[in-house]
């Protein structure tokens, strides 16, 4: 529980809640650009930009646990710039090996190149993103929605299904002749996506991770990562909307009451409590589970629905409790609420993950309660 912190976790949440205040806080947002430079280069002085990056390329490569306190606890004061602070990870080229380890994962770390990651297909697309060998290179045709940053990025891990091996990651540079950017969007929560197309594009069979056919673990292992943050970072927003609220509900109404002596709020609010203790609960259980080794992929789910749910229903609940001046689109709460409804989409909407906890413990005897 985040009672039994270390002595070392425990400096952890106090240099992120120093740094939430003292620089994500007082960051001007004139200059965005300049200003995520000024916070990465923060974070580095402080320990927190290296903690998602491996030993081997100078990081401190953060256990679970770790990572779930600082972003928890950068997240509890709802600030800008959450995104600069931790360095980018390896992903799906974690301990690959040359040329792709010199050309690809090296100056990703360094923040020298952009990747983002080609997984989900387009709606109406007749078959899966394809490729075949021919000698030393590999030919990709097909098409991937919603790649995250995309437009923006120099290469993709993109999932491919090559002919006579099966489902492969591979590295597509996107200056690559026949990757076409066919559709730029921005999501309800300001994030920027790209609908991409591959015609005909010719990739070096190096540029394979890992073995080919064994392309669909390292994907999942990657999106079964980035769950626990997810639900880390909506504890933190939990925490914020709570605090928000106690504030809120501690202030006196026009007639001079407090304006939660009502029992209709005070129940309304205890549940938004509730909940908040049981996703945090729930949280750093699972993440000293990963931290010791076990298999957390059903835990980690679990984490994900419950949190990502719980954060929605906070803060609609707190706009409904607040009032109409909640609404207004530049209220934190309303610049909250567009921000988590994408979360029970992203790495696998709630209902999927549902069906794959449920088949983790009839089908596999995985997953625990």
């Amino acid at each position: 529980m985040p009672e039994s912190l270390n002595a070392e976790h425990q400096q952890l949440a106090a240099t992120c809640a120093e740094f939430a205040q003292q620089v994500l806080l007082c960051a001007s947002s004139d200059n965005p650009a300049a200003t995520r430079a000024d916070v990465r280069s923060a974070a580095k002085a402080a320990g927190l930009f290296a903690m998602t990056q491996p030993e081997s390329f100078g990081g401190t490569a953060a256990g679970q646990l770790a990572l779930c306190v600082a972003r928890e606890t950068l997240a509890s004061f709802n600030p800008p710039y959450m995104d600069a602070v931790f360095g980018p990870s390896p992903g799906v080229l974690a301990q690959v090996e040359e040329p792709l380890r010199s050309t690809h994962l090296t100056p990703l770390l360094a923040g020298e190149k952009r990747g983002s990651f080609g997984f989900t297909e387009a709606d109406d697309a007749p078959a899966p993103t394809s490729g075949v060998i021919e000698g030393s290179n590999l030919r990709v045709n097909g098409q991937k929605s919603y790649v995250t940053g995309g437009a923006e990025a120099d290469f993709i891990n993109t999932l491919v299904h090559i002919e006579g091996r099966g489902p492969s990651m591979v590295v597509i540079d996107t200056a690559s002749e026949g990757v076409i950017i066919e559709k730029k969007f921005v999501s309800l929560d300001g994030s920027h996506h790209a609908i991409i197309t591959f015609k005909d594009v010719s990739v070096p069979v190096a540029h394979i991770i890992g073995e080919a056919g064994k392309g669909m673990p390292r994907a999942m292992r990657q999106i079964g990562d980035t769950r626990l943050l997810f639900a880390a970072q909506a504890c933190g927003y939990m925490i914020w909307v709570v605090n928000l609220l106690n504030q809120h509900l501690l202030a006196p109404d026009k007639s001079g009451n407090p304006r939660g002596n009502l029992d209709v709020i005070r129940l309304r609010y205890a549940d938004l409590r509730i909940k908040t203790y049981a996703a945090r609960s729930m949280l750093y259980r699972t993440a000293r589970l990963a931290d010791q080794g076990e298999n957390i992929v059903n835990e980690a789910m679990a984490c994900k629905v419950f949190a990502t749910e719980a954060i929605g229903e906070l803060v609609d609940t707190a706009i409904q409790l607040v009032g109409g001046s909640a609404l207004v689109e530049d209220h934190p709460l309303a610049v909250l609420y567009r921000q988590v409804r994408a979360w029970r989409l992203a790495e696998g909407a709630s209902d999927v993950l549902r069906l794959n906890i449920g088949r983790g413990i009839l089908e596999l005897g995985k997953g625990r309660l």
